[in-house]
């Protein structure tokens, strides 16, 4: 199959158990659950969401005729770097209305660790090396299991609670961003103190200023 890829860029990822190491993000294009259109927003599932994952237009971004030319770009993204420890983060949008089985092993054949950031409502296929999911309220989520459970709080219609026994082995609440932001940090750091299966995620790529 094609794939439509709003960018492809190297950076370190920002949130969550993986804070802080290199990585190349590979964002597609779409999403299930916004348009990624501001006169859609009102009437979105997700309301929320601070990317931009319409088109095919960013740096790197472009249509991919198959999976092997899309995992030799990934490749060149990295670039010489040393060390090996190879990690793609597959995000969007919703990377699982495009990303398969097909797009996972060319990727390995490149010598990439696979993680996938996932809003949950599609099954993720076999061979993901990290999933992370982040549910949204008033969706319907099927991926329940994983390595990283990442909440953004707080949402209405959607509790920890609600998802604290899913199997996975991580759960983070991440403060929404917005005008809100620091009463927002404050209130999930003190649901994360009250019920310590549950740490605090913030977007230090924010913090720190870089993509």
């Amino acid at each position: 199959m094609s794939y439509s890829v709003k960018e492809i860029f190297f950076t370190l990822q920002g949130e969550g158990a993986n804070s802080g190491r290199a990585a190349v993000f590979c964002r597609f294009a779409g999403c299930n659950l916004w348009s990624g259109r501001e006169p859609d927003r009102s009437s979105a599932i997700c309301r929320f969401c601070d990317t931009d994952f319409v088109g095919t237009g960013g740096v790197g971004g472009g249509s991919f005729a198959d999976a092997g030319t899309l995992a030799a770009r990934v490749r060149a993204v990295w670039g010489d770097r040393g060390g090996g420890h190879r990690l793609v983060v597959l995000t969007g949008g919703e990377p699982l209305l495009q990303a398969g089985p097909e797009l996972v092993a060319a990727l390995h054949e490149q010598g990439f660790s696979v993680a996938l950031e996932t809003n949950g409502t599609i099954a993720a296929p076999d061979g993901i090396d990290w999933i992370c999911v982040s549910p949204k309220a008033g969706s319907e989520i099927v991926q329940r299991r994983g390595d990283e459970l990442k909440l953004v709080y707080p949402q209405q219609g959607i509790s920890p609670e609600l998802c604290e026994h899913w199997k996975f082995h991580h759960f983070f609440l991440q403060p929404m961003d917005g005008p809100r932001r620091r009463e927002n940090t404050e209130a999930a750091a003190r649901y994360c103190m009250q019920r310590p299966q549950w740490r605090l995620s913030l977007q230090t790529h924010k913090i720190a200023g870089f993509p």
